[in-house]
């Protein structure tokens, strides 16, 4: 790539990505730029989850990721053996960074912000009732509820002191480093907190930047202007390798790239049209093109190698596979536009820019659906969970979940298809599957739960309620010649930490 280009890129990132010359002159620092930029640092509501990733926040316990399985973080042990009362027992050597201890009343005063502040997390926790008692927490939930401690992994139940004022802009958590400034949608600068529970950070401090044009985060990261790079341009990867000092990462995830059906549209509500809006994805091509295999093709919205993604017969894929369904449907190509009652089938695609592939993936689509007489139009959108919770006027929509971050299927399914999910896009509200669901809600045995969760997902599976295009890996950049013990996580809760540290 010519020295202009380059320059020029390093220009388009501005202050929006570089760390500042105070922060350099701090010591031992980082600086690492993600895809995703926020406006509110409040963990309660931020859907980009940046105060636990940039380690102002933790939450009462976190995914083993190893295992699939939930342990202590906040919390140290828990207790509930019906499944509705729950005994929580914090540490007793956490601090809060304003120097205030961390206390039962303090977590109970957070939780209950938490479900004031988001209806997605009082639906997803069912709480009834808290209790504090010192370092103890009583909690008693509305229904028999066995993975209520596996929700307590969401970013948004982080705990934070709510007696601060300014929570959107100065979140005072417990993690091992704590808010120095931060300017919305362009960058926080975070210092070490030297009481942290877990032992203080090497690090002095952290530059946490945002830019969602993943080739302008590859050229940072040539240019020396940043060490840590979150998801940079796939095309850019080979080069990267090759650099000096560079290392990139690709890790599997619990992420799947879906295509939503808006289930309100009265095209969409006609399962034919979703078979064969299903049918004309080429998932194994747009792996190889777009991703160039730094994927899986997906099926489901489970990966294969979890224990409660279900195994599917193949179905008939293709164009020909599509305008047999649209048929079924009663459409048929006139002069070119595949119409039904004489109305051509138009449909409006969401999509956004912070996942480079996504706008891909929905050209791709919207190219094979002209093929065979169907329009599509593409609209892209900043953020798309407010948005398609705002409005229903579109169709389809490219979208990306992470479907186990907390090493069980009932998060996504509650949060996808139930009817009070946080994450019901495409506005399912099917009995059968609810009552599968709440089911699975009140199952304690692992087992049971897995054949539930399979019985969910073949439900979504033949009723097409969502289509999966792939799972995506997760791919970090870094100067290895600096950065020391970065890891690329699964669930991509856990990122900077008090293990990070510099040569």
């Amino acid at each position: 790539m010519g020295l202009a280009v380059l320059l020029l890129a390093v220009m388009m990132l501005g202050a929006c990505s570089s760390p500042s010359s105070s922060a350099k002159e701090q010591g031992k620092h980082v600086s690492f730029l993600y895809n995703f930029s926020t406006n509110s640092l409040d963990p309660h509501v931020d859907s980009s989850y940046v105060p636990i990733r940039a380690g102002i926040t933790e939450t009462l316990v976190r995914l083993d990721e190893d295992n699939l399985t939930v342990a202590p973080w906040l919390a140290e042990s828990w207790e509930g053996t019906d499944g509705q009362n729950w005994k929580i027992h914090l540490r007793d050597d956490v601090t809060f960074h304003n120097g205030k201890p961390l206390t039962g009343d303090s977590v109970k005063a957070s939780l209950e912000r938490a479900m004031t502040e988001s209806v997605a997390v009082k639906n997803a926790l069912k709480i009834k009732s808290i209790q504090a008692d010192g370092n103890t927490l009583q909690i008693v939930t509305n229904q028999p509820f066995p993975e209520f401690i596996s929700e307590l992994v969401n970013p948004n139940t982080s705990i934070i002191d709510v007696t601060e004022t300014d929570i959107v802009n100065n979140p005072v958590g417990t993690g091992p480093f704590q808010l120095a400034s931060f300017t919305p949608g362009s960058k926080l600068e975070v210092k070490r907190y030297d009481s942290y529970w877990d032992g203080a950070s090497p690090l002095d401090g952290v530059t946490f930047a945002f830019n969602e044009d993943a080739n302008a985060r590859s050229l940072a990261l040539r240019s020396g202007q940043v060490d840590i790079v979150y998801r940079p341009e796939v095309e850019s990867l080979d080069t990267l390798d090759a650099e000096p000092g560079i290392k990139v990462e690709s890790t599997s995830t619990f992420r799947v790239h879906q295509l939503t059906m808006n289930m309100e549209r009265p095209a969409l509500q006609d399962v034919n049209v979703r078979r064969a809006m299903d049918a004309l994805i080429d998932r194994q091509k747009i792996v190889d093109t777009i991703l160039l295999g730094h994927g899986e093709a997906a099926t489901g919205p489970f990966l294969p190698s979890l224990p409660f993604a279900p195994t599917y017969e193949p179905s008939s894929m293709g164009a020909d596979a599509a305008v047999d369904y649209l048929q079924q449907a009663g459409y048929s190509l006139v002069n070119g536009q595949m119409q039904k009652d004489g109305k051509p089938l138009q449909l409006t695609l969401l999509t956004y820019p912070a996942r480079a592939d996504l706008p891909l993936i929905a050209q791709v689509f919207q190219s094979d659906a002209k093929k065979i007489g169907v329009e599509v139009e593409i609209r892209q959108i900043d953020t798309p969970e407010d948005y398609m919770a705002a409005n229903r006027d579109w169709d389809l929509a490219t979208y990306s979940n992470l479907t186990a971050p907390r090493g069980d299927a009932g998060y996504y399914l509650n949060a996808t298809y139930h009817p009070d999910g946080a994450l019901n896009f495409s506005g399912a509200e099917d009995p059968k599957l609810t009552a599968i669901i709440d089911q699975l809600n009140r199952t304690v045995q692992p087992e049971k739960r897995a054949v539930l969760a399979e019985k969910a997902a073949d439900y979504v599976h033949e009723n097409v309620i969502n289509s999966f295009v792939l799972h995506p890996s997760t791919i970090v950049a870094y100067n290895e010649e600096k950065v020391k013990n970065w890891v690329t996580t699964r669930s991509e809760y856990y990122m900077i930490t008090n293990k990070l540290d510099v040569m």
